[in-house]
């Protein structure tokens, strides 16, 4: 299939009578990382959140694989092999990380899971070591580490990340992005959200900034890292 993996086109969406999303048009490429930075509240996790429908874009269009999905229910749309590490990670507390991991993998009918197990412990060997643990006593880097492993037994063609480094110490942050870079080095096709600018826009091809619902520039990573204007307004101290 020719063209982006996720187009959005020309999307605004609205909570009640607030319009948070305006008219915003990003695309995401086979086989690429791409990055969306931004202050908080600036729409990013909304923008994420409208792909799976919720909230819906009132006008404009997303299209995944080259297929229209703004109107499909967020269960169809998690069917489309995307998968979402949500912020926050929004891990099953009560259940252990081998369950945590068997909920990711329900859409894929469970034949591969031994071999997506394998591969989920190879990559984070912490999670292997906790597999009887429950997940609400893991560290917070270990539940981000579930967060991705849960999300990957889906196997997805695009994963997308909402601020996966929140909240994390800086050691763990590196780490979580070694691993997303090994995860595209695979061939995994990378959506990430993120306030972290230095890091998301070393690891990132293609970033987007968006200010106020609105994206106020794009280029290569290694672009916007050296435009003096992001530097300024998301660098400042923020080698994290």
């Amino acid at each position: 299939m020719s063209g982006p993996l996720l187009a959005i086109d020309g999307v605004s969406a609205f909570y009640g009578n607030i319009q948070a999303l305006k008219t915003v048009s990003l695309d995401v490429n086979r086989g690429e990382i791409v990055t969306l930075i931004g202050a908080n509240g600036a729409g990013k996790s909304t923008l994420m959140m409208s792909v799976f429908g919720n909230p819906r874009a009132r006008e404009g269009t997303i299209r995944f694989d080259g297929r229209p999905i703004a109107h499909l229910s967020t269960h169809h749309i998690a069917r489309l092999n995307i998968a979402q590490v949500p912020e926050g990670r929004r891990i099953f507390p009560r259940m252990t990380v081998f369950e945590n991991l068997q909920m990711g993998a329900a859409l894929t009918g469970g034949d591969t899971f031994d071999a997506d197990l394998e591969r989920v412990c190879t990559l984070f060997p912490r999670l292997k070591e906790r597999l009887t643990q429950r997940g609400g006593t893991l560290s917070g880097g270990e539940q981000q580490m579930l967060a991705i492993g849960r999300a990957l037994m889906s196997r997805p063609k695009l994963l997308m990340l909402d601020e996966p480094s929140l909240g994390l110490a800086p050691l763990i942050v590196k780490q979580i992005f070694s691993t997303l870079a090994d995860l595209n080095a695979e061939g995994m096709t990378i959506f990430l959200v993120e306030q972290n600018a230095f890091h998301a826009l070393k690891l990132a091809h293609r970033a987007y900034v968006m200010v106020n619902g609105a994206i106020t520039m794009t280029g290569s990573g290694r672009e916007l890292l050296a435009k003096p204007e992001i530097r300024q307004a998301y660098l400042e101290g923020g080698r994290h």
